[in-house]
Protein backbone atom coordinates (compact mmCIF):
# COMPACT_ATOMS: atom_id res chain seq x y z
CA UNK A 1 0.00 0.00 0.00
CA UNK A 2 1.56 3.47 -0.53
CA UNK A 3 -0.72 5.31 1.02
CA UNK A 4 1.34 8.30 2.56
CA UNK A 5 -1.02 7.70 5.67
CA UNK A 6 0.02 4.45 6.13
CA UNK A 7 3.54 5.17 5.25
CA UNK A 8 4.37 7.81 8.04
CA UNK A 9 2.88 5.07 10.25
CA UNK A 10 5.48 2.96 9.26
CA UNK A 11 7.92 5.41 10.01
CA UNK A 12 6.74 7.00 13.35
CA UNK A 13 6.69 2.18 14.41
CA UNK A 14 9.53 1.90 12.94
CA UNK A 15 11.51 4.81 14.63
CA UNK A 16 10.16 3.80 18.68
CA UNK A 17 11.31 0.54 17.40
CA UNK A 18 14.50 1.47 16.66
CA UNK A 19 15.08 3.50 20.30
CA UNK A 20 13.85 1.03 21.99
CA UNK A 21 16.40 -1.41 20.01
CA UNK A 22 19.62 0.98 21.49
CA UNK A 23 18.27 1.18 24.91
CA UNK A 24 17.04 -2.32 24.85
CA UNK A 25 19.82 -3.67 27.46
CA UNK A 26 19.10 -0.90 29.53
CA UNK A 27 15.50 -2.09 30.21
CA UNK A 28 16.01 -5.42 30.27
CA UNK A 29 18.83 -4.69 33.35
CA UNK A 30 16.26 -2.97 35.05
CA UNK A 31 13.52 -5.83 34.71
CA UNK A 32 12.54 -6.96 38.89
CA UNK A 33 9.25 -7.21 38.24
CA UNK A 34 6.89 -9.50 38.09
CA UNK A 35 9.84 -11.95 37.75
CA UNK A 36 13.58 -10.43 37.73
CA UNK A 37 14.81 -12.55 34.34
CA UNK A 38 15.65 -9.32 32.36
CA UNK A 39 13.86 -9.51 29.36
CA UNK A 40 11.25 -6.61 29.02
CA UNK A 41 13.27 -4.79 26.33
CA UNK A 42 13.62 -7.90 24.28
CA UNK A 43 9.77 -8.68 24.73
CA UNK A 44 8.66 -4.91 24.23
CA UNK A 45 11.09 -5.08 20.90
CA UNK A 46 9.41 -8.49 19.62
CA UNK A 47 5.91 -6.77 20.03
CA UNK A 48 6.62 -3.61 17.78
CA UNK A 49 8.52 -5.71 15.54
CA UNK A 50 5.61 -8.09 14.95
CA UNK A 51 3.43 -4.77 14.23
CA UNK A 52 6.23 -3.41 12.09
CA UNK A 53 5.86 -6.97 9.87
CA UNK A 54 2.09 -7.09 10.38
CA UNK A 55 2.29 -2.92 8.46
CA UNK A 56 4.68 -4.19 6.12
CA UNK A 57 2.34 -6.95 4.79
CA UNK A 58 -0.34 -4.82 4.25
CA UNK A 59 2.16 -2.30 2.45
CA UNK A 60 2.76 -5.31 0.24
CA UNK A 61 -0.47 -6.54 -0.25
CA UNK A 62 -2.39 -3.24 -0.60
CA UNK A 63 -0.16 -1.33 -3.00
CA UNK A 64 -3.28 0.17 -4.54
CA UNK A 65 -5.68 1.39 -2.06
CA UNK A 66 -5.75 4.16 0.13
CA UNK A 67 -6.06 3.23 4.14
CA UNK A 68 -10.06 4.18 3.97
CA UNK A 69 -10.75 2.28 1.28
CA UNK A 70 -9.29 -0.87 2.79
CA UNK A 71 -10.97 0.01 6.19
CA UNK A 72 -9.26 1.14 9.50
CA UNK A 73 -10.81 -1.26 10.81
CA UNK A 74 -9.14 -3.69 9.20
CA UNK A 75 -5.86 -2.29 9.55
CA UNK A 76 -6.79 -1.96 13.32
CA UNK A 77 -7.49 -5.63 13.52
CA UNK A 78 -4.26 -6.37 11.59
CA UNK A 79 -2.25 -4.56 13.41
CA UNK A 80 -3.68 -5.57 16.89
CA UNK A 81 -3.52 -9.34 15.94
CA UNK A 82 -0.26 -9.22 15.06
CA UNK A 83 1.04 -7.49 18.23
CA UNK A 84 -0.98 -9.78 20.58
CA UNK A 85 0.67 -13.19 18.02
CA UNK A 86 4.25 -11.50 19.12
CA UNK A 87 3.96 -10.63 22.48
CA UNK A 88 6.41 -12.34 25.23
CA UNK A 89 6.22 -11.73 28.98
CA UNK A 90 3.82 -9.54 30.73
CA UNK A 91 5.14 -6.33 29.26
CA UNK A 92 4.66 -7.25 25.55
CA UNK A 93 1.47 -8.75 25.87
CA UNK A 94 0.67 -5.17 27.83
CA UNK A 95 1.82 -3.73 25.23
CA UNK A 96 -0.05 -5.13 22.98
CA UNK A 97 -3.11 -4.03 24.40
CA UNK A 98 -1.86 -0.27 24.51
CA UNK A 99 -1.69 -0.93 21.20
CA UNK A 100 -4.87 -2.07 20.90
CA UNK A 101 -7.01 0.37 22.70
CA UNK A 102 -5.28 3.15 20.69
CA UNK A 103 -5.83 1.66 17.48
CA UNK A 104 -9.14 0.77 18.03
CA UNK A 105 -10.25 4.11 19.20
CA UNK A 106 -8.33 6.05 16.10
CA UNK A 107 -10.10 3.56 13.73
CA UNK A 108 -13.47 5.30 15.59
CA UNK A 109 -13.67 7.96 14.37
CA UNK A 110 -13.66 8.02 10.52
CA UNK A 111 -13.02 11.12 8.44
CA UNK A 112 -11.06 12.80 11.57
CA UNK A 113 -7.54 13.67 11.25
CA UNK A 114 -5.11 12.28 14.43
CA UNK A 115 -4.81 15.74 15.99
CA UNK A 116 -4.39 16.41 20.15
CA UNK A 117 -7.43 15.44 20.95
CA UNK A 118 -7.87 12.17 19.02
CA UNK A 119 -4.08 11.57 20.62
CA UNK A 120 -5.89 12.32 24.25
CA UNK A 121 -8.57 9.70 23.16
CA UNK A 122 -6.46 6.84 22.03
CA UNK A 123 -4.30 7.46 25.43
CA UNK A 124 -7.59 7.39 27.41
CA UNK A 125 -8.54 4.38 25.90
CA UNK A 126 -5.06 2.35 25.66
CA UNK A 127 -4.98 2.67 29.43
CA UNK A 128 -8.16 1.63 29.70
CA UNK A 129 -7.33 -1.39 27.59
CA UNK A 130 -3.90 -1.99 29.53
CA UNK A 131 -5.46 -2.23 33.09
CA UNK A 132 -8.36 -4.38 32.46
CA UNK A 133 -5.78 -6.84 30.85
CA UNK A 134 -4.26 -7.68 34.18
CA UNK A 135 -6.55 -9.21 36.76
CA UNK A 136 -4.35 -7.54 39.60
CA UNK A 137 -3.20 -4.20 38.43
CA UNK A 138 0.42 -3.14 40.32
CA UNK A 139 0.90 0.45 40.40
CA UNK A 140 4.61 1.82 39.86
CA UNK A 141 4.42 0.23 36.57
CA UNK A 142 4.02 0.52 33.11
CA UNK A 143 0.31 1.07 33.50
CA UNK A 144 0.66 3.96 36.29
CA UNK A 145 3.18 5.02 33.77
CA UNK A 146 0.28 5.26 31.03
CA UNK A 147 -2.73 6.16 33.03
CA UNK A 148 -0.72 9.73 34.48
CA UNK A 149 0.52 10.12 30.61
CA UNK A 150 -2.73 10.33 29.52
CA UNK A 151 -4.14 12.02 32.13
CA UNK A 152 -1.41 14.68 31.63
CA UNK A 153 -2.64 15.45 27.47
CA UNK A 154 -6.19 15.37 29.52
CA UNK A 155 -5.00 18.17 31.73
CA UNK A 156 -3.25 19.89 28.83
CA UNK A 157 -5.80 20.35 26.14
CA UNK A 158 -7.06 22.87 28.25
CA UNK A 159 -4.81 24.83 27.68
CA UNK A 160 -2.90 24.48 24.22
CA UNK A 161 -3.79 26.90 21.52
CA UNK A 162 -4.50 24.82 19.21
CA UNK A 163 -5.76 20.77 19.54
CA UNK A 164 -7.90 20.35 16.37
CA UNK A 165 -7.12 19.87 12.63
CA UNK A 166 -8.84 20.79 9.87
CA UNK A 167 -9.43 17.86 7.12
CA UNK A 168 -7.01 19.89 4.51
CA UNK A 169 -4.03 20.36 7.20
CA UNK A 170 -0.39 19.46 6.21
CA UNK A 171 1.58 16.46 6.86
CA UNK A 172 3.89 18.57 8.46
CA UNK A 173 1.58 20.75 10.65
CA UNK A 174 -0.37 17.09 12.14
CA UNK A 175 3.06 16.26 12.65
CA UNK A 176 4.10 19.01 14.93
CA UNK A 177 1.10 19.36 16.58
CA UNK A 178 0.99 15.62 17.69
CA UNK A 179 4.94 15.71 18.64
CA UNK A 180 3.89 18.74 20.77
CA UNK A 181 1.15 16.74 22.90
CA UNK A 182 3.38 13.35 22.89
CA UNK A 183 6.19 15.56 24.22
CA UNK A 184 4.19 16.75 27.44
CA UNK A 185 2.67 13.12 28.09
CA UNK A 186 6.30 12.05 27.81
CA UNK A 187 7.37 14.51 30.66
CA UNK A 188 4.46 12.86 32.57
CA UNK A 189 5.92 9.48 31.99
CA UNK A 190 9.20 10.18 33.07
CA UNK A 191 8.00 11.53 36.41
CA UNK A 192 5.96 8.45 36.65
CA UNK A 193 8.54 6.03 36.19
CA UNK A 194 10.58 8.07 38.54
CA UNK A 195 8.25 7.62 40.80
CA UNK A 196 7.56 3.91 40.54
CA UNK A 197 9.75 3.12 43.61
CA UNK A 198 7.35 4.81 46.12
CA UNK A 199 4.44 3.14 45.10
CA UNK A 200 5.96 -0.54 44.26
CA UNK A 201 8.04 -2.32 47.15
CA UNK A 202 10.03 -4.40 45.25
CA UNK A 203 11.54 -1.83 42.78
CA UNK A 204 12.84 0.69 45.73
CA UNK A 205 14.35 -2.74 47.41
CA UNK A 206 16.19 -3.32 44.05
CA UNK A 207 17.12 0.13 43.74
CA UNK A 208 15.89 0.71 40.31
CA UNK A 209 12.38 1.83 38.50
CA UNK A 210 10.39 0.28 36.51
CA UNK A 211 11.58 -1.47 33.15
CA UNK A 212 8.36 -1.78 31.22
CA UNK A 213 7.37 1.79 32.25
CA UNK A 214 11.02 3.41 31.17
CA UNK A 215 10.47 1.33 27.74
CA UNK A 216 7.45 2.83 27.50
CA UNK A 217 9.28 6.71 27.46
CA UNK A 218 11.63 5.10 25.11
CA UNK A 219 9.07 3.90 22.62
CA UNK A 220 7.16 7.57 23.04
CA UNK A 221 11.14 9.48 22.49
CA UNK A 222 11.57 7.37 19.27
CA UNK A 223 7.76 8.00 17.88
CA UNK A 224 7.99 12.32 18.84
CA UNK A 225 11.94 11.90 16.90
CA UNK A 226 10.37 10.46 13.97
CA UNK A 227 7.23 12.90 13.69
CA UNK A 228 9.89 15.54 13.96
CA UNK A 229 12.79 14.56 12.01
CA UNK A 230 15.26 15.13 14.64
CA UNK A 231 17.07 13.59 17.38
CA UNK A 232 14.74 12.35 20.21
CA UNK A 233 13.75 14.03 23.56
CA UNK A 234 16.63 13.65 26.35
CA UNK A 235 15.64 10.83 28.48
CA UNK A 236 17.61 9.88 31.91
CA UNK A 237 19.09 6.60 32.27
CA UNK A 238 18.79 4.82 35.50
CA UNK A 239 20.52 2.40 36.86
CA UNK A 240 20.71 -1.56 36.56
CA UNK A 241 18.84 -3.80 39.45
CA UNK A 242 21.35 -3.75 42.70
CA UNK A 243 20.36 -7.80 42.75
CA UNK A 244 19.64 -9.85 43.78
CA UNK A 245 -15.88 -28.79 23.97
CA UNK A 246 -17.55 -32.10 24.63
CA UNK A 247 -16.24 -35.61 22.68
CA UNK A 248 -17.28 -35.23 19.02
CA UNK A 249 -17.40 -38.44 16.41
CA UNK A 250 -18.66 -38.15 13.26
CA UNK A 251 -20.59 -41.81 12.27
CA UNK A 252 -20.84 -40.60 8.39
CA UNK A 253 -17.19 -39.41 8.28
CA UNK A 254 -13.66 -41.02 8.29
CA UNK A 255 -11.08 -37.67 8.54
CA UNK A 256 -11.42 -34.81 11.30
CA UNK A 257 -9.52 -31.66 9.45
CA UNK A 258 -8.36 -28.68 10.55
CA UNK A 259 -6.20 -26.22 8.80
CA UNK A 260 -5.95 -22.15 8.81
CA UNK A 261 -6.15 -19.84 5.95
CA UNK A 262 -4.17 -16.63 5.39
CA UNK A 263 -5.24 -14.34 3.03
CA UNK A 264 -6.94 -11.07 2.21
CA UNK A 265 -10.52 -10.01 2.33
CA UNK A 266 -11.34 -13.16 3.03
CA UNK A 267 -15.67 -14.12 3.55
CA UNK A 268 -16.02 -17.16 5.79
CA UNK A 269 -19.67 -17.78 4.72
CA UNK A 270 -18.79 -17.75 1.14
CA UNK A 271 -16.96 -21.40 1.56
CA UNK A 272 -19.46 -23.00 3.36
CA UNK A 273 -21.57 -24.21 1.02
CA UNK A 274 -18.48 -26.48 -0.58
CA UNK A 275 -17.34 -27.68 2.67
CA UNK A 276 -20.70 -29.07 3.28
CA UNK A 277 -20.81 -30.92 -0.22
CA UNK A 278 -18.03 -33.20 1.06
CA UNK A 279 -18.56 -33.03 5.14
CA UNK A 280 -20.17 -32.10 7.78
CA UNK A 281 -19.63 -30.31 11.36
CA UNK A 282 -18.52 -27.47 8.97
CA UNK A 283 -16.89 -24.01 11.37
CA UNK A 284 -15.18 -21.43 9.09
CA UNK A 285 -14.25 -18.72 11.51
CA UNK A 286 -12.05 -15.80 11.54
CA UNK A 287 -11.26 -12.27 9.90
CA UNK A 288 -10.67 -10.82 6.42
CA UNK A 289 -7.44 -11.77 6.84
CA UNK A 290 -7.20 -15.25 8.89
CA UNK A 291 -9.38 -17.97 8.92
CA UNK A 292 -9.66 -21.24 11.06
CA UNK A 293 -11.35 -23.93 9.12
CA UNK A 294 -12.92 -27.53 10.61
CA UNK A 295 -14.34 -30.38 8.57
CA UNK A 296 -15.51 -34.12 9.06
CA UNK A 297 -14.74 -35.21 5.29
CA UNK A 298 -13.47 -38.40 3.78
CA UNK A 299 -11.55 -36.47 1.43
CA UNK A 300 -8.86 -33.78 3.16
CA UNK A 301 -7.69 -33.00 0.03
CA UNK A 302 -10.36 -31.79 -1.33
CA UNK A 303 -11.25 -29.53 1.92
CA UNK A 304 -8.15 -27.63 0.95
CA UNK A 305 -8.51 -27.17 -2.42
CA UNK A 306 -11.63 -25.56 -1.88
CA UNK A 307 -9.24 -22.04 -0.68
CA UNK A 308 -6.68 -22.87 -2.87
CA UNK A 309 -7.38 -19.34 -4.31
CA UNK A 310 -8.12 -17.44 -1.58
CA UNK A 311 -4.42 -18.05 0.65
CA UNK A 312 -1.65 -19.87 1.82
CA UNK A 313 -3.03 -22.95 3.82
CA UNK A 314 -1.25 -23.60 7.18
CA UNK A 315 -1.46 -25.87 10.41
CA UNK A 316 -3.07 -28.55 8.40
CA UNK A 317 -4.05 -31.76 10.67
CA UNK A 318 -6.06 -34.01 10.00
CA UNK A 319 -6.68 -36.92 12.70
CA UNK A 320 -8.13 -40.58 11.87
CA UNK A 321 -11.89 -40.51 13.62
CA UNK A 322 -12.51 -43.79 13.08
CA UNK A 323 -9.02 -45.00 14.70
CA UNK A 324 -9.54 -42.96 17.17
CA UNK A 325 -12.95 -44.16 18.17
CA UNK A 326 -11.24 -48.14 17.68
CA UNK A 327 -8.11 -47.13 20.47
CA UNK A 328 -10.85 -45.19 22.69
CA UNK A 329 -11.78 -47.75 25.67
CA UNK A 330 -8.26 -48.87 25.54
CA UNK A 331 -6.73 -45.86 26.15
CA UNK A 332 -8.88 -44.14 28.75
CA UNK A 333 -8.88 -47.74 30.70
CA UNK A 334 -5.09 -47.34 30.60
CA UNK A 335 -4.66 -43.82 31.10
CA UNK A 336 -7.27 -44.38 34.53
CA UNK A 337 -5.36 -47.09 35.62
CA UNK A 338 -1.79 -44.89 35.75
CA UNK A 339 -3.61 -42.20 37.20
CA UNK A 340 -5.20 -44.23 40.44
CA UNK A 341 -2.04 -45.50 40.52
CA UNK A 342 0.31 -41.73 40.16
CA UNK A 343 -2.35 -40.48 42.41
CA UNK A 344 -2.17 -43.13 45.00
CA UNK A 345 1.50 -42.64 45.08
CA UNK A 346 1.23 -39.20 45.78
CA UNK A 347 -1.20 -39.58 48.21
CA UNK A 348 0.79 -41.80 50.14
CA UNK A 349 3.66 -39.55 50.09
CA UNK A 350 5.47 -42.51 47.87
CA UNK A 351 4.80 -40.07 44.74
CA UNK A 352 8.99 -39.69 43.60
CA UNK A 353 8.86 -38.32 39.92
CA UNK A 354 10.90 -41.09 38.92
CA UNK A 355 11.19 -44.77 40.70
CA UNK A 356 15.00 -45.65 42.16
CA UNK A 357 16.02 -45.89 39.18
CA UNK A 358 15.45 -42.33 37.62
CA UNK A 359 12.32 -43.62 35.52
CA UNK A 360 8.94 -43.08 35.76
CA UNK A 361 6.68 -45.96 37.51
CA UNK A 362 6.30 -49.02 34.38
CA UNK A 363 3.43 -48.02 32.56
CA UNK A 364 2.58 -44.65 34.35
CA UNK A 365 4.02 -43.26 31.59
CA UNK A 366 3.44 -44.56 28.77
CA UNK A 367 -0.39 -44.68 29.37
CA UNK A 368 -0.23 -41.02 30.80
CA UNK A 369 1.59 -40.06 27.59
CA UNK A 370 -0.18 -41.67 25.00
CA UNK A 371 -3.68 -40.49 26.56
CA UNK A 372 -2.73 -36.51 27.60
CA UNK A 373 -0.31 -35.93 24.31
CA UNK A 374 -0.86 -38.75 21.79
CA UNK A 375 -4.35 -39.70 21.88
CA UNK A 376 -7.34 -37.51 20.50
CA UNK A 377 -9.87 -38.92 22.31
CA UNK A 378 -8.68 -37.76 25.71
CA UNK A 379 -10.98 -35.26 27.56
CA UNK A 380 -7.91 -32.96 28.74
CA UNK A 381 -4.16 -33.02 27.80
CA UNK A 382 -1.54 -30.63 29.68
CA UNK A 383 0.50 -28.44 27.85
CA UNK A 384 3.80 -27.38 29.96
CA UNK A 385 6.51 -24.63 29.26
CA UNK A 386 9.55 -26.27 29.97
CA UNK A 387 13.69 -25.21 29.81
CA UNK A 388 16.02 -28.14 29.42
CA UNK A 389 15.99 -31.45 27.95
CA UNK A 390 15.75 -33.38 31.52
CA UNK A 391 12.94 -31.64 32.50
CA UNK A 392 11.31 -32.41 29.02
CA UNK A 393 11.64 -35.45 29.60
CA UNK A 394 10.29 -35.82 33.53
CA UNK A 395 6.91 -33.93 31.93
CA UNK A 396 6.59 -35.93 28.97
CA UNK A 397 7.04 -38.83 30.89
CA UNK A 398 3.98 -37.86 33.42
CA UNK A 399 2.07 -37.54 30.05
CA UNK A 400 2.02 -33.62 29.36
CA UNK A 401 3.02 -31.76 26.07
CA UNK A 402 6.28 -30.03 26.61
CA UNK A 403 6.70 -26.67 24.99
CA UNK A 404 10.24 -24.93 24.92
CA UNK A 405 10.34 -22.21 26.39
CA UNK A 406 13.97 -20.97 26.15
CA UNK A 407 16.29 -20.20 28.94
CA UNK A 408 14.42 -17.69 30.69
CA UNK A 409 11.02 -19.77 29.87
CA UNK A 410 9.12 -17.00 27.31
CA UNK A 411 7.15 -18.32 24.88
CA UNK A 412 5.39 -16.50 22.51
CA UNK A 413 1.43 -16.29 22.51
CA UNK A 414 1.32 -17.95 18.83
CA UNK A 415 4.13 -20.49 20.50
CA UNK A 416 1.35 -21.08 23.25
CA UNK A 417 -1.33 -21.39 21.08
CA UNK A 418 0.31 -24.07 18.30
CA UNK A 419 1.36 -26.15 21.32
CA UNK A 420 -2.15 -25.98 22.43
CA UNK A 421 -3.56 -27.00 18.72
CA UNK A 422 -0.66 -29.93 18.80
CA UNK A 423 -2.18 -31.37 21.62
CA UNK A 424 -5.35 -34.15 20.69
CA UNK A 425 -7.28 -33.66 23.17
CA UNK A 426 -10.40 -31.37 23.41
CA UNK A 427 -9.63 -29.40 26.72
CA UNK A 428 -6.03 -27.89 27.93
CA UNK A 429 -4.40 -27.19 31.06
CA UNK A 430 -1.56 -24.95 30.57
CA UNK A 431 1.40 -24.75 33.04
CA UNK A 432 3.21 -21.74 32.29
CA UNK A 433 5.78 -22.76 34.93
CA UNK A 434 7.24 -19.01 35.16
CA UNK A 435 4.88 -16.13 36.30
CA UNK A 436 6.40 -14.03 33.36
CA UNK A 437 4.41 -16.48 31.15
CA UNK A 438 0.84 -15.84 32.72
CA UNK A 439 -0.49 -13.37 30.22
CA UNK A 440 0.58 -15.31 27.09
CA UNK A 441 -1.07 -18.21 28.90
CA UNK A 442 -3.94 -16.34 29.58
CA UNK A 443 -4.65 -14.93 25.75
CA UNK A 444 -3.41 -18.12 24.20
CA UNK A 445 -6.39 -19.17 26.31
CA UNK A 446 -8.85 -17.04 24.89
CA UNK A 447 -8.00 -17.26 21.47
CA UNK A 448 -7.81 -20.30 21.44
CA UNK A 449 -11.00 -22.85 19.86
CA UNK A 450 -10.56 -25.29 22.92
CA UNK A 451 -11.10 -25.16 26.49
CA UNK A 452 -8.40 -24.06 27.91
CA UNK A 453 -7.54 -23.42 31.63
CA UNK A 454 -4.41 -22.06 32.89
CA UNK A 455 -2.92 -23.52 35.75
CA UNK A 456 -1.06 -20.04 37.55
CA UNK A 457 2.46 -23.15 38.36
CA UNK A 458 5.09 -20.40 39.16
CA UNK A 459 8.07 -22.99 38.45
CA UNK A 460 9.01 -25.98 36.84
CA UNK A 461 9.56 -28.11 39.62
CA UNK A 462 6.09 -27.25 41.23
CA UNK A 463 4.74 -27.73 37.92
CA UNK A 464 5.66 -31.21 38.10
CA UNK A 465 3.88 -31.65 41.12
CA UNK A 466 0.84 -30.11 39.07
CA UNK A 467 1.38 -32.69 36.36
CA UNK A 468 1.67 -35.70 38.63
CA UNK A 469 -2.29 -35.38 39.21
CA UNK A 470 -3.34 -35.31 35.61
CA UNK A 471 -6.15 -37.73 34.91
CA UNK A 472 -7.09 -37.58 31.44
CA UNK A 473 -10.42 -38.76 31.38
CA UNK A 474 -11.53 -35.89 33.47
CA UNK A 475 -12.71 -32.47 32.21
CA UNK A 476 -10.25 -29.46 32.38
CA UNK A 477 -11.76 -27.84 35.23
CA UNK A 478 -11.60 -30.69 37.93
CA UNK A 479 -7.89 -31.33 36.88
CA UNK A 480 -7.43 -28.10 37.10
CA UNK A 481 -8.78 -28.06 40.62
CA UNK A 482 -6.90 -30.66 41.20
CA UNK A 483 -3.89 -29.52 39.81
CA UNK A 484 -4.14 -26.44 41.97
CA UNK A 485 -4.61 -28.27 45.46
CA UNK A 486 -1.05 -30.00 44.33
CA UNK A 487 0.94 -26.36 44.10
CA UNK A 488 -1.13 -25.49 47.72
CA UNK A 489 1.32 -28.30 49.05
CA UNK A 490 4.14 -28.44 47.32
CA UNK A 491 7.43 -26.27 49.02
CA UNK A 492 9.54 -25.26 46.02
CA UNK A 493 13.33 -24.04 46.64
CA UNK A 494 16.44 -23.23 43.87
CA UNK A 495 20.25 -22.23 43.74
CA UNK A 496 21.76 -20.33 41.18
CA UNK A 497 25.11 -17.94 40.29
CA UNK A 498 24.61 -15.04 41.56
CA UNK A 499 24.20 -12.23 38.36
CA UNK A 500 25.21 -9.08 40.28
CA UNK A 501 26.98 -8.35 43.06
CA UNK A 502 24.60 -7.79 46.66
CA UNK A 503 24.82 -4.25 47.48
CA UNK A 504 24.04 -5.81 50.65
CA UNK A 505 27.89 -7.13 50.79
CA UNK A 506 26.35 -10.93 51.05
CA UNK A 507 27.67 -12.00 47.79
CA UNK A 508 29.14 -11.66 44.68
CA UNK A 509 29.02 -12.78 40.87
CA UNK A 510 29.01 -16.33 40.58
CA UNK A 511 28.55 -17.11 44.39
CA UNK A 512 25.59 -19.34 45.04
CA UNK A 513 22.25 -18.06 45.61
CA UNK A 514 19.51 -19.99 47.52
CA UNK A 515 15.36 -19.73 47.62
CA UNK A 516 12.77 -20.89 49.28
CA UNK A 517 10.03 -19.84 47.38
CA UNK A 518 10.65 -16.16 46.08
CA UNK A 519 12.78 -15.42 49.10
CA UNK A 520 16.44 -15.67 49.39
CA UNK A 521 17.49 -17.66 52.64
CA UNK A 522 20.99 -18.75 51.72
CA UNK A 523 24.36 -17.72 50.03
CA UNK A 524 27.64 -18.10 49.51
CA UNK A 525 29.23 -21.42 49.34
CA UNK A 526 27.48 -23.32 46.80
CA UNK A 527 27.30 -26.81 49.13
CA UNK A 528 26.86 -24.59 51.88
CA UNK A 529 24.03 -22.83 50.04
CA UNK A 530 22.69 -26.10 48.75
CA UNK A 531 22.62 -27.22 51.86
CA UNK A 532 20.70 -24.20 53.88
CA UNK A 533 18.15 -24.36 51.40
CA UNK A 534 17.66 -28.72 51.71
CA UNK A 535 17.76 -28.20 55.07
CA UNK A 536 14.54 -25.35 55.37
CA UNK A 537 12.73 -27.90 52.83
CA UNK A 538 13.27 -30.74 55.00
CA UNK A 539 11.47 -29.90 57.96
CA UNK A 540 8.03 -31.92 57.58
CA UNK A 541 8.76 -33.86 54.28
CA UNK A 542 9.67 -37.18 53.74
CA UNK A 543 11.12 -36.73 50.10
CA UNK A 544 12.60 -34.05 48.59
CA UNK A 545 12.87 -33.71 44.58
CA UNK A 546 16.20 -32.24 43.29
CA UNK A 547 16.74 -31.23 39.01
CA UNK A 548 20.01 -30.70 38.63
CA UNK A 549 20.54 -28.12 35.61
CA UNK A 550 23.74 -27.44 33.32
CA UNK A 551 26.69 -26.52 35.13
CA UNK A 552 26.00 -27.39 38.62
CA UNK A 553 29.09 -27.10 40.56
CA UNK A 554 28.63 -30.55 42.67
CA UNK A 555 28.24 -33.59 41.67
CA UNK A 556 25.11 -36.55 42.06
CA UNK A 557 27.27 -37.97 45.11
CA UNK A 558 28.10 -34.92 47.06
CA UNK A 559 24.10 -33.51 46.75
CA UNK A 560 23.14 -37.43 47.89
CA UNK A 561 25.51 -36.74 50.87
CA UNK A 562 24.40 -33.78 51.54
CA UNK A 563 20.60 -34.56 51.37
CA UNK A 564 20.96 -37.39 53.95
CA UNK A 565 23.25 -35.16 56.38
CA UNK A 566 19.98 -32.68 56.77
CA UNK A 567 17.73 -35.41 58.76
CA UNK A 568 16.44 -39.01 59.19
CA UNK A 569 14.82 -40.38 56.93
CA UNK A 570 14.94 -37.56 54.20
CA UNK A 571 14.90 -39.85 50.80
CA UNK A 572 16.13 -37.41 48.04
CA UNK A 573 14.70 -38.09 44.16
CA UNK A 574 17.51 -37.09 41.67
CA UNK A 575 16.93 -35.85 38.44
CA UNK A 576 18.60 -34.77 35.33
CA UNK A 577 17.03 -31.16 34.64
CA UNK A 578 19.48 -30.10 32.04
CA UNK A 579 18.02 -26.32 32.65
CA UNK A 580 20.62 -23.48 31.75
CA UNK A 581 19.74 -21.10 34.51
CA UNK A 582 19.36 -23.03 37.75
CA UNK A 583 22.10 -25.16 39.07
CA UNK A 584 19.28 -26.97 41.18
CA UNK A 585 15.44 -26.35 41.06
CA UNK A 586 13.98 -28.62 44.58
CA UNK A 587 10.97 -29.30 45.99
CA UNK A 588 9.01 -31.32 48.67
CA UNK A 589 5.21 -32.15 49.63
Amino acid sequence: MSDPSLLRFRAVVEAALAQLESRRDEVNDLNVFPVADGDTGDNMALTLRAVLQEIDRLVAAESDQTIDEVGRDQIVASVARAALLGARGNSGVILSQLIRGAAEELASRPGELVDPVLIGAAMARAAEQAYGSVREPAEGTILTVVREMAHRIATELAHMPQTRLDPDAPPEQQDALIADVLERALDAGQQSVARGPQLLPILREAGVVDAGGYGLTVLFAGVIAALRGSDPPELAHHEAARVTRPQHASTTYRYCTNFAVIGTGLQARAFVPALEAIGDSVLVVGDRQTLKVHVHTDDPDAATAAFADAGEISHLDVADMQAQVEEREERLAAAESAAETVSASSATGDGALGDADGGVPDGAGAALNGAASGSATATTGVLAVVSGDGIRALFEGLGTQALDGGPTLNPSTYDLLAGIHAIAAEEVVVLPNSSNVFMAAERAAELSEKRVIVVRSRTQQGGLAAALVLDPARDAGLNATAMEAALARVRTGAIAAAARDDVAGRFHVGDAVGYLGDELVAWGDPAATLRGVLERLAVHAELITCISGTGAPLPDDAVIALARSTGDGIELDLQPGGQPSWWWLLSAE
